[in-house]
């Protein structure tokens, strides 16, 4: 039996959470809780759901409480959706990586029955996180030889030749956040080792051009910024025993006018053709800090006012 406490958060910052959300006002003294205002059936329905997570062991930080609030404001029970039993791998520091959120969760299981998934969300909904952990999840199972992560340089053209360093170290700051997502999984040490022995890749997506992978996992990460003739050059790429995850947001491209999305073109072009899976995750699926939910949220409300926003 937990204690109130450990539910109600420190200076009951939880149940804050829980009132400002169904416009309520709780107390409690002991084991009794009164809720009064405008929604107190899903307060109570909220507050049940804490203590059920709470007992099973899971920690109730404030993306967990404010995602078991959104479920609850649709009528989905956060602790039937059984996302917690799903472990993915775990970090070198023993943390098990799971989904998050049911978007996550379908995310996954999509990566695992489908040979392509398409993976297309705002910023913050683990896209590339839980890409990169099922891919060094494969290769510790040795169910592939090879993982290559992939980005566009979409400024390449104009302002790598003005940076120090070698073309890979021209390259790399665009290849960061593969390299973050790939150390916080696997590990720095273990990353560089693998990677001096080419059993990981982490180039840029020119760099893919004419090569055919056989039993390999290939991520391709940011690929709104990739054209729509580098989108079916990167898809071509796939050999025998390979597995294929692009990661991309919609609303953040970054390419000249003119310049059409491969993503887009691949998501109108490719739906419905079997052993292909795409995967919609929404600002319910942002498990970063709640203002990043909030931002997202902002851009879609000017951007569906403003459509010509997106032009300028």
């Amino acid at each position: 039996m937990v204690e109130p406490s450990e539910v109600f958060g420190v200076f009951d910052y939880n149940l804050k959470l829980v009132e400002k959300a169904c416009n309520v006002q709780i107390a409690y003294r002991g084991d009794e809780i009164s809720i009064i205002g405008d929604d107190p059936e899903t307060a109570e329905f909220v507050i049940n759901e804490l203590f059920k997570v709470a007992e099973s062991g899971q920690k109730l930080d404030e993306q967990k409480v404010n995602y078991i609030i959104t479920l609850a404001g649709e009528g989905v029970s956060y602790t039937q959706s059984n996302l917690q039993r799903d472990v993915i791998c775990y970090t070198t520091k023993g943390r098990p990586i799971k989904p998050k959120t049911i978007g996550q969760k379908e995310y996954v299981d999509a990566i695992k029955k489908n040979d392509i998934c398409f993976g297309v969300g705002p910023a913050g909904t683990g896209k590339t996180y839980i890409a990169v952990a099922m891919a060094v999840s494969a290769l510790k199972a040795k169910e592939v030889e090879k993982l290559i992560l992939a980005r566009p340089a979409v400024e390449a053209g104009e302002r790598l030749g003005f940076l120090p360093g070698d073309l890979q170290e021209k390259v790399d700051p665009y290849l960061r956040p593969l390299y973050d997502a790939l150390y916080d999984v696997l590990g720095r040490e273990a990353s560089l080792r693998l990677k001096e022995k080419e059993v990981i890749e982490v180039v840029p997506l020119a760099y893919m051009r004419g090569r055919t992978l056989d039993n390999s996992y290939i991520i391709l990460d940011e690929a709104q910024n990739a054209t729509k003739e580098q989108m079916k050059m990167f898809l071509t790429r796939m050999g025998f025993g390979s597995k294929v995850i692009v990661t991309g947001d919609i609303t953040q491209i970054d390419l000249p006018k003119g310049k059409r999305s491969g993503l887009i073109d691949a998501m109108r072009i490719l739906k419905g053709v079997e052993g292909i899976a795409f995967c919609e995750l929404t600002d319910t699926d942002v498990v970063r800090h709640s203002l990043v939910r909030r931002i997202v949220n902002a851009y879609d409300r000017y951007l569906a006012k403003h459509p010509e926003w997106n032009d300028d």
